[in-house]
């Protein structure tokens, strides 16, 4: 039995539109099926949590990056596979996972791919799915939450790297991995990654990989302000390891600290003063 999880307000309605064409292309295909309509935020969690305990073999999550972590937590530590179809503004954790952006072909893949043992983060005892960060991101996610309202798909998040890119400073930064000393630094991009993407498309950790056991972790530092334009072109390429501000490394886990402490969860910004993010292996079962 599959269930399937949608958010009627993903990507600004998309979700109902493709939670119909799920319905209908599964009811062709002779897939036996359950459709579940979140009605709150956190309502999926409960909704997966309950498919788990009823026995269910899949559930697919039809929405964007929010929709796909909230099934996820309510899928962690089970045999009950998630599947992702994508239909929200960003859909980064999918990008990661190469599924398909067509809902159609994406639920192709997820009927055709068995399950796969895949990792989860865990940012201060929460699960997540992508990637955490702070500094840039957070200051990116500010500007583009303000113009989805207006815009959909990638403009919202250029629009908030471009408004970043003429306003935001570094920050300080107290950082510590796998019990090493402390150290204190100016920071103009902090993430640790399961994923690699982020903002519907930013390359953060081009390297991640969601199967591996760790964290990617980069850190850029304080970069001139004549060399942004610069900066910003090598980021939108994925060019953002060959900085030379850039500090990257891989950690099963990571403490930091900023000012403020307002940190990007999966696209979710959370006041988190202090920091501490660990990779949980295999935690999930994935069709990708």
């Amino acid at each position: 039995m599959i269930y399937v999880i949608f958010n009627p307000a993903a990507g600004s309605g998309l979700g109902e539109k493709t939670g119909e064409m799920i319905h209908r292309l599964l009811e062709e295909k002779g897939v036996e099926h359950r459709m579940l309509r979140t009605e709150a935020p956190g309502h999926a969690t409960e909704l997966a949590r309950t498919a788990a305990e009823e026995g269910a073999e899949t559930v697919l999550s039809v929405g964007g990056d929010g929709t796909s972590l909230e099934v996820a937590r309510g899928l962690a530590g089970t045999d009950c596979a998630l599947g992702i179809i994508p239909s929200g503004t960003g859909n980064d954790f999918g990008k990661t996972l190469r599924i398909p952006r067509e809902p159609a072909a994406a639920l192709e893949f997820a009927l055709s791919r068995p399950p796969r043992r895949t990792d989860a983060g865990e940012i201060n005892g929460q699960l997540f799915l992508n990637e955490i960060g702070t500094g840039f991101d957070v200051s990116v996610l500010d500007y583009a939450l303000k113009a989805k309202k207006y815009v959909r798909g990638l403009l919202p998040y250029l629009y908030g790297v471009l408004c970043t890119l003429f306003r935001f400073r570094s920050v300080p930064l107290t950082w510590s991995a796998d019990g090493s000393e402390p150290v204190t630094t100016d920071a103009f991009v902090v993430g640790a990654g399961n994923g690699g993407v982020i903002g519907g498309g930013i390359m953060i950790a081009p390297e991640a990989a969601a199967d591996d056991g760790l964290l990617d972790v980069v850190i850029v530092g304080r970069i001139p302000r004549r060399k942004l334009p610069a900066r910003l072109a090598g980021l939108m390429k994925g060019k953002i390891l060959t900085f030379p501000e850039t500090t990257w490394f891989r950690a099963a886990e990571v403490s930091f600290s900023v000012p403020g402490g307002r940190v990007n969860v999966d696209g979710e910004i959370l006041d988190m003063p202090e920091v501490r993010a660990r990779i949980l292996p295999g935690a999930l079962l994935v069709r990708r």
